[in-house]
């Protein structure tokens, strides 16, 4: 009953606030039960995720956030529009965090719509619990009608502290990996490959010192939805017939899912926020820290099972679309794991000159990419980058001043990640002039892929769509041993974070930052290059 009266209180708290257009969130540490067991975690409003912020596009927003645990915390609304000293990243434009028992006010007008969300940027905070998500509605209403919304988090949970967990990695970088090839793998590869072509894979492995199993750096967790594990089971209700959005956001720190609802198609009407035009798919693989917006239309009277399975297929993300609460659809079997290929390596340094003399010792070497194995069975459609066109005409169909590069490495042994040959500690920050027009091309030369997210500014993503219909992202899939490129124009100053959204990828030294000049500023100078520079590294020509 208690519980009924502080929910409802909350409840009139939320509609006071954004009547008001002050929102309140309060940061504390509680105990959550998802596992069976209660578990301290980080939670918001004595929740996690956080509550569901809806906002309306040209509000003017004030969010007062409370820290009560006994470490500086913070807010970044991520994919959103903000003044720079409202990013939430300390020790950028003159954030310091915020400190325990204190509180900061977040203020800054919404200029733009659809489903984005916000997490810590202190430490490992966002792991444990510290996120939540945002719904920005257009002032005309929604573009896409449908008689049912959901937001849906997926997140990914663990008993273990984060801390902890870095310190694994760093001691073993294949601490977590449990999915090593056995024996039975092997002569399954002899009876698809020869005795000599599995014998050929294996030791080429070996001499790399990589094994193809490992796709996640981190196993063990509870995947959810909407906070709920599986047994929980978060249930969207509609009536047959309805149109029901479901607000896909991966919330997870180390996770990514690939997405379906078996029996449903789902139309895709928005990628990070930002509206495309529909396409129709029957599953979707997403990054940290992506967003998709879906329709689905059940005909039937009976439970729909919504699917997220994290690629290294060691559990399931569940939730279920029903007519009435109870129901529960079928749950269907793991797909096989997929395993890394040398098309995942392509750039890996010194594969290049390798690459003839392998395929001249294994011509039957599987050269596509491992990754990418989703396991979609024949006849369904999985949702690609290149399927993405954004809805309208973009604003600048420009082409780029320059191009950056952005190398993305590391050393997993030491487990170290790099941009451009630098941990964070050591980066220089890419400095642009106002309204620059810049690609960016990531390589990637390690064997995990990467969402690249930047703060600040959406990107265009290079998909194979004329200029004029790139998608708009602000964060961008760069699959292991490939290149993407993205065009930015740099319309926002500030210094804006930019790093990979895998979290213990940032914590171990994946991060940078973009500097874009005030309008008529000069772009500052940076350290001339000199031989002790890492290959790869970009200086700003102007």
């Amino acid at each position: 009953m208690q519980k009924g009266i502080a929910a409802f209180c909350f409840g009139i708290l939320l509609a006071s606030s954004a009547m008001a257009d002050t929102y309140y969130l309060d940061i504390a540490r509680r105990p959550v039960n998802v596992t069976g067991s209660p578990v301290e975690a980080i939670t918001i409003n004595e929740t996690t995720p956080g509550p569901t912020l809806h906002l309306r596009e040209g509000e003017d927003v004030t969010i007062q956030v409370t820290n009560h645990l006994d470490k500086p915390t913070s807010i970044h609304w991520h994919g959103m529009l903000v003044p720079p000293a409202m990013d939430g990243v300390p020790g950028l434009n003159g954030f310091p965090g915020i400190a325990p028992g204190e509180t900061f006010t977040y203020r800054f007008r919404t200029r733009q719509t659809g489903t984005y969300w916000y997490h810590a940027h202190s430490s490992s905070q966002e792991q444990a619990g510290n996120f939540g998500s945002i719904v920005i509605t257009p002032k005309g209403g929604e573009r896409v009608r449908s008689d049912r919304d959901y937001v849906v988090v997926l997140s990914d949970f663990t008993k273990e502290d984060p801390d902890a967990i870095l310190s694994h990695l760093k001691m073993d970088d294949e601490f977590y990996n449990f999915h090593r090839l056995t024996v039975g793998d092997f002569f399954r590869k002899a009876r698809e490959k020869g005795l000599a072509g599995a014998w050929n894979d294996s030791k080429m492995w070996n001499q790399m010192r990589m094994t193809p199993t490992d796709l996640s750096d981190v196993s063990g967790y509870t995947f959810l939805v909407n906070g709920r594990s599986p047994d929980q089971n978060w249930t969207g209700i509609f009536k047959p017939g309805e149109r029901v959005r479901l607000r896909f956001i991966n919330a997870s720190a180390m996770t990514f899912f690939d997405v379906r609802i078996p029996g449903l198609k789902m139309t895709v009407v928005a990628a990070d926020g930002q509206d495309v035009e529909p396409v129709t798919v029957d599953e979707f693989r997403f990054g940290n820290a992506e967003t998709y917006d879906v329709i689905v239309q059940p005909e039937e009277d009976r439970a729909f099972t919504l699917v997220a399975e994290p690629i290294d297929r060691t559990g399931f993300a569940l939730g279920t679309l029903a007519t009435r609460e109870g129901m529960k659809g079928d749950v269907p079997p793991h797909r096989p794991r997929a395993l890394l290929t040398m098309a995942d390596m392509g750039n890996m340094p010194g594969m290049d000159m390798d690459m003839g003399s392998m395929m001249a010792e294994m011509p039957d070497m599987d050269m596509s990419s491992g990754w990418a194995k989703a396991g979609t069975p024949e006849g369904d459609k999985a949702l690609s980058y290149a399927d993405l066109r954004y809805l309208g005409t973009q604003k600048d169909t420009r082409k780029p001043d320059q191009e950056v590069a952005v190398t993305l490495g590391g050393n997993m042994q030491r487990y170290i990640w790099t941009i451009n040959g630098r941990k964070h500690e050591d980066a220089v920050p890419i400095r642009l002039a106002y309204g620059e027009r810049v690609r960016l091309k990531f390589t990637n030369e390690t064997m995990m892929a990467h969402p690249m997210h930047l703060h600040g500014m959406f990107v265009q993503l290079e998909n194979g769509q004329p200029a004029a219909k790139m998608p708009n992202k602000h964060t961008v899939i760069v699959p292991p041993g490939q290149s993407v490129s993205v065009l930015l124009t740099a319309d926002e100053a500030g210094q804006w974070a930019f790093h990979c959204h895998l979290m213990y990828h940032m914590l171990a030294g994946m991060m940078t930052s973009i500097e874009v000049a005030k309008p008529g500023e000069a772009v500052p100078p940076v350290a001339s290059p000199s031989s002790t520079t890492p290959a790869g590294e970009h200086y700003h020509a102007h």
